[in-house]
């Protein structure tokens, strides 16, 4: 009988994970060491104190290859060394009710779990922070760092739960709060608040850290097809809307839709930010390995 593969992650294939653990996060604003493929301060400094291993990719300085574990084992690892100023990624997943639609949530968590593996295999701090309920405290992963901790981080996104009214830019303000540290912030949401992103992407921007916001919406989201007299429900607030002319709204509804996604990517921008709408119906891997990485987000 065929042998069967047990899964490491529930987020993530193997194959996928295997190359997302090769591939690092792209910041602009950053100097990037490519010699060592760690992220240096903007003061440049380094240290001698080593840190972790990682797999040798095409371009890296020869020099950082452990020579000892390549005789033995004929693969060629990179020794990293700890710097002065490491940098910090921050995951913020919507876990709220208007993403528990069309597989929104489950793309953001995948995408999470890529973009934090990134990030602890190339020895950053990487912590997390998901709000649904906004009664209740956001549910955090303390920073961590180093392949070591891969699993206490997947584990916390498999176990991540929906539902809810916290708006994101609530959940932006509820993670400053505790957060610490320069470096990027991935946004996994789809935007789709009454509230204004300018005072939230102003915070992140003041904190030191560089917008990745990625915008995710449902297939009906991006192309609905009504007809007929229909009432629309919010989600998360329960208020309805009548609506006979359906023709007209779909109109209203394409230009106001790509007018908010066009605010988010101009202030992405004035803050030297990134900004990409995807639909959840995207494979993970063409979102990381085609959009991503023909953009530079990621290398």
């Amino acid at each position: 009988m065929p042998e069967t593969t047990t899964q490491f992650t529930s987020l993530l294939p193997n194959d996928v994970l295997a190359r997302v653990e090769r591939m690092r996060l792209n910041p602009l604003r950053r100097k990037t060491n490519h010699s060592r493929g760690e992220h240096l301060s903007g003061k440049g400094g380094t240290s001698t104190e080593f840190a972790d291993y990682r797999d040798y990719s095409p371009g890296d300085d020869v020099r950082y290859v452990d020579w000892n574990i390549f005789a033995r084992i004929n693969h060629p690892y990179l020794k990293l060394y700890k710097h002065e100023e490491e940098m910090h990624v921050v995951l913020l997943v919507d876990a709220s009710r208007s993403m528990q639609f069309e597989g929104k949530f489950e793309l953001a968590r995948q995408l999470a779990a890529a973009f934090g593996v990134m990030g602890l295999f190339n020895v950053e701090r990487v912590s997390a922070y998901s709000c649904s309920e906004q009664s209740a405290d956001p549910l955090i992963l303390p920073p961590c760092t180093g392949r070591s901790s891969l699993r206490r981080l997947l584990t916390f996104l498999e176990e991540l739960p929906g539902g809810g009214e916290f708006p994101i830019e609530a959940a932006i303000e509820e993670a400053l709060k505790r957060h610490r540290g320069r470096g990027a912030v991935v946004l996994l949401s789809d935007f789709l608040t009454l509230g204004d992103m300018t005072r939230s992407f102003n915070l992140l921007h003041s904190a030191g850290l560089e917008i990745f916001a990625l915008q995710i919406l449902s297939p009906t989201e991006l192309d609905p097809e009504l007809t007929g007299d229909l009432r629309f429900v919010d989600s998360e607030t329960n208020q309805t809307l009548d609506v006979s002319s359906v023709g007209e709204l779909l109109g209203l509804y394409h230009e106001h839709r790509e007018a908010l996604s066009n605010h988010l990517a101009a202030l992405c921008r004035k803050r030297q930010g990134r900004f990409l709408t995807v639909s959840s119906e995207e494979d993970v891997k063409s979102v990381l390995f085609d959009r991503l990485l023909r953009r530079g987000w990621v290398r």
